[in-house]
């Protein structure tokens, strides 16, 4: 209840923004209360204390009896109910011949009685805490990865591909295919992809699955030696890792992915080598402004975007009748989060070089 003080403030509030030419109701709305409210409080042009919560409300003539509700309860917590909820335990007792209320009846005095929860042996939802946020600032920051299955030549055999790629440029900094998965091969990946970046001892933080090959002790001990910071998706979560996935899909959903499975691991090599570089080299990404994920990684592609906005600008400049608006953005896309809790709380990872 708003004390007599506070509603005085409010009505003033209210009446110089009106006299400054604003609608009552859009300064109702300001302070949140609805235009019936303010009548109310200003009848007869003097402000009124709000009796609203002191008026006495007669009980509603149809309501239940503490017996009706108290048979209520003991159906409910009957052994026959006691695992089910009243959506299931009215049609039942319906079918029983039983009327005792209605749903929302049995809704409402379970409230009431504090058993408005999850009854039997079925557990309750898990508030499971937020994922890690991370942010890129610049190409090498923040890295995840992944491993996929390549269908192989008979139903049933796969290859493996391990795929790292870079969230701020998108480039893929580093693959392999192989015939198993294993935590020493993908510490090799790692420390290859590392070495050809030249991130050594740099920070870097490498997001992951909680898959075996990730958390393995030769993964773990290979990352700390080249000063790398692990990031694990959540457990049984499976949006955690969303750039490597995207990925996933890119890749196969290529026109020239084999439907019919790779006959090698050789062709599979061959055929994600290929794809490695379209991708990086040719493929123009929608998250960063439409360049390839190789430009934006070595900075080559603020001078495309420049070029693009000078286009853009003497077309505007040619025929100004044709835009109704501002020209098409072409300013380089700013930092990439990886699961982004709020900007406040999210690490900055910054090279200390």
């Amino acid at each position: 209840m708003i004390s007599t003080p506070h509603r005085q403030t409010a009505v003033a509030l209210i009446n110089e923004a009106i006299t400054a030419g604003a609608r009552r109701a859009k300064a109702c709305a300001e302070l949140e209360i609805s235009d019936r409210t303010l009548r109310r409080w200003t009848k007869d042009g003097q402000i009124h204390a709000d009796q609203r919560p002191l008026v006495p409300r007669p009980e509603p003539a149809n309501k239940l009896s503490a017996e009706e509700r108290a048979a209520v309860l003991d159906v409910c917590n009957s052994t026959e109910f006691a695992s089910l909820p009243p959506s299931q335990i009215v049609p039942k007792l319906a079918d029983q011949g039983r009327y005792l209320a209605s749903e929302s009846s049995f809704y409402r005095i379970l409230r009431a009685d504090g058993q408005q929860h999850h009854r039997g042996r079925a557990k309750p939802p898990v508030r499971r805490k937020p994922p890690a946020s991370y942010k890129a600032s610049a190409p090498c920051e923040v890295w995840t990865w992944d491993i996929t299955w390549m269908p192989g030549p008979v139903a049933g055999m796969f290859f493996y591909l391990y795929l790292i790629v870079d969230i701020f440029s998108r480039k893929i900094v580093g693959w392999e295919v192989h015939e198993r998965e294993s935590a020493e091969l993908a510490a090799m990946l790692i420390r290859k992809a590392v070495l050809a970046e030249g991130r050594t001892l740099r920070p870097l933080v490498l997001h992951a699955d909680n898959g075996s090959p990730m958390k393995g002790a030769t993964m773990k001990t290979t990352m700390e030696k080249l000063g790398i910071i692990a990031s694990y998706s959540r457990p049984r979560v499976s949006n955690d890792n969303p750039f490597s996935e995207a990925l996933f899909r890119t890749c196969k959903y290529r026109p020239d992915w084999p439907r019919k499975g790779f006959a090698t691991k050789e062709d599979a090599q061959a055929w994600v080598k290929s794809f490695a570089t379209w991708y990086n080299g040719e493929h123009l990404h929608s998250a960063i402004r439409f360049v390839t994920p190789g430009a934006r990684h070595a900075g080559h592609d603020r001078a495309t975007l420049a070029n693009r906005a000078s286009l853009y600008a003497n077309a505007r400049s040619q025929n100004p009748e044709r835009w109704s608006g501002k020209t098409r953005n072409w300013q380089p896309a700013g930092p990439v989060w990886l699961n982004p809790e709020t900007e406040i709380s999210a690490p900055e990872i910054r090279d200390a070089a």
